[in-house]
């Protein structure tokens, strides 16, 4: 979990250059790809992470030391955020790699934008989700720290090359795998489900069951919360048989949760919470 400050810089720092950013357009594929190398350079630097993060050291020189590691190959907004961020104050010196990666993921989906494929990646990354969780071994290995992030990526390409995804969707699973950042790899997919779900906002309905949805559910749900949005929506199904039944339902930052698991959940809080 991040401190306050490092949120606070996070949150600043994305929302001043978010415009920018998006301006960059088709050069937000290029910007993504650099972010997503400087976060595994710096999860597995720690000494550079203090350096570009130590308060006492004058901006000037954290921006002397990125200039020594970027040798002007840099895309010039790349170079900019990365100022930005070595400029502000953080709780702990790793924060700045998840800013880094935040930061890519967002150019990815700008470059999404600009290439009119937004949607698409987001359904591909449900898909991906949903196969994986059919596939444990498959799912374990790419998470697997023993071994290389070569054969971790190699593996994934054997699993899912042919399988027709969009560029922006293998680059993101295979920056999941690459650089595991200390999470699991399911966890990380979900993670950029959500955010592509609460970048398209309200055009989007994530919709976790334990089985498939039929098209007569579809069909309903798009109804029910077009109306509600006033516009067309897609309805994005997740199937994830661990809830067990009933749904989950995310539009945007807002979720509503009716599954099984999550009624046994709160039934276990009501009882213990009797018993104290």
């Amino acid at each position: 979990m991040r401190g306050e400050a490092s949120r606070i810089a996070d949150r600043e720092s994305r929302d001043s250059l978010a415009p920018k950013l998006r301006d960059t357009r088709e050069d937000a594929w290029r910007i993504g790809n650099e972010l997503f190398k400087i976060t595994s350079v710096l999860d597995h630097t720690l000494p550079l992470e203090r350096a570009l993060t130590d308060p006492s050291r004058p901006v000037a020189d954290k921006v002397a030391v990125l200039n020594e590691l970027f040798q002007g190959n840099e895309h010039p907004m790349t170079m900019e955020i990365m100022t930005d961020l070595v400029a502000r104050r953080w709780s702990r010196a790793r924060d700045i790699a998840n800013a880094v990666e935040d930061f890519g993921v967002d150019a990815m989906m700008y470059y999404a934008d600009a290439t009119d494929s937004t949607l698409q990646v987001s359904i591909e990354l449900s898909q991906l989700h949903s196969a994986l969780l059919t596939l444990p071994v498959v799912r374990a290995k790419l998470y697997d720290d023993q071994a290389t992030s070569e054969s971790r990526v190699k593996l994934f390409r054997e699993v899912f090359d042919g399988k027709g995804l969009n560029k922006i969707t293998m680059r993101l699973a295979e920056h999941a795998t690459c650089n595991l950042r200390r999470r699991r790899y399911l966890e990380t997919i979900q993670w950029l489900i959500n955010k592509f779900s609460r970048h398209m906002g309200e055009s989007m309905v994530t919709v976790t069951t334990a089985t498939p949805l039929t098209k007569e559910q579809v069909d309903r749900l798009t109804d029910i919360y077009s109306a509600k949005a006033g516009r067309p929506v897609h309805i994005n199904s997740v199937v994830d048989p661990s809830v067990l039944g009933g749904m989950r339902i995310q539009v945007g930052d807002e979720v509503t949760d009716n599954t099984v698991v999550a009624q046994l959940q709160n039934l276990h809080r009501t009882v213990k919470a009797g018993t104290n």
